[in-house]
């Protein structure tokens, strides 16, 4: 009889685990992507207007998969001054939308004199669709697709930006697209999602076997062979281990050029910290285009 018991409860405690595991699995990408946050990210998206960039077209692009995204495309005042610019291409952070990152695309805008297409991903903003690893490689394939066949833009200079999970984003859009983006620029990146796990969500730490959102990046960083990559890492990032940004850099190979900057900042104030942007402008002007310095002058 006690026997018995003891088997009863050894498989109720069993079957708990499979159903904790098996929730694990099923709702990660919940637990990855929080596109509902902060209140209101999927209903209210500003404007580039409302940033005193009044030269943009609001998009809505279809993926290959049939998933409508929306996208910010900020132009410069007439059509020659667009083609003649460099083009930003920009991966926003985990939570909220492409609306909530256009302080930053503005200080890029006019600092750099640049055009910036920015995206919300699917899920994310008022893009259709729910958020995961591979929807979201083909939103920014849909992006960069986008840039090359507009006739105003096929032929600029695209670079990459992306700052976190869009980090990872922007280093597995380069590993693909080489011959069409001319340079990477990452903030407070991670090596992998299930890499990530221990230090994000300890409490899921003897799971993380199970998360099936890779964003591998040190190994997709290695297959990226000629383009320069800027890394700008905050040494006080509580999210990101600083460590991950450093491994980045290290297996890093790439012909083009790579440049490794710390910060006194956390994970979401290092584009504020000082010299941020000009540490962006050395790297913009000695391995993308130093134009942007004489219209400064």
């Amino acid at each position: 009889m006690f026997f018995n018991i003891l088997l009863y409860l050894f498989y109720v405690a069993g079957f708990i685990v499979l159903l904790g595991l098996g929730l694990v699995y099923t709702y990660q990408c919940k637990l990855i992507y929080p596109a509902q946050f902060p209140e209101g990210s999927r209903v209210e998206v500003s404007l580039p207007s409302d940033h005193d960039m009044p030269y943009y077209e609001d998009l809505t692009l279809t993926t290959r998969d049939k998933v409508k995204i929306k996208a910010y495309l900020i132009k410069r005042s007439t059509d020659e001054e667009t083609k003649k610019a460099c083009t930003l291409l920009y991966f926003h952070a985990n939570a909220g939308n492409m609306g909530h990152r256009l302080p930053i695309a503005q200080i890029f805008y006019k600092m750099f004199n640049c055009n910036v297409l920015m995206l919300s991903y699917r899920g994310y903003g008022l893009s259709e669709g729910t958020p995961g690893e591979q929807g979201i490689r083909i939103d920014a394939q849909t992006a960069l697709d986008y840039i090359t066949e507009h006739p105003l833009l096929k032929n600029t200079k695209v670079i990459a930006y992306g700052q976190s999970i869009g980090g990872a984003v922007a280093i597995d859009l380069v590993a693909h697209n080489e011959d069409r983006i001319h340079g990477l620029i990452l903030e407070n990146t991670f090596l992998s999602l299930p890499k990530l796990i221990p230090h994000l969500m300890p409490f899921l730490s003897s799971v993380s076997f199970l998360c099936h959102q890779k964003w591998n990046s040190e190994v997709a960083i290695q297959r990226i062979a000629k383009t320069p990559i800027l890394f700008l890492s905050g040494q006080r990032d509580e999210l990101v281990p600083p460590q991950h940004m450093r491994a980045l850099f290290e297996n890093a190979i790439t012909s083009g050029g790579k440049s490794f900057n710390e910060f006194n900042s956390t994970h979401n104030d290092t584009c504020l910290a000082p010299n941020y942007f000009d540490t962006v402008g050395e790297f913009w002007a000695s391995s993308i285009d130093d134009s942007f310095l004489n219209m400064n002058k």
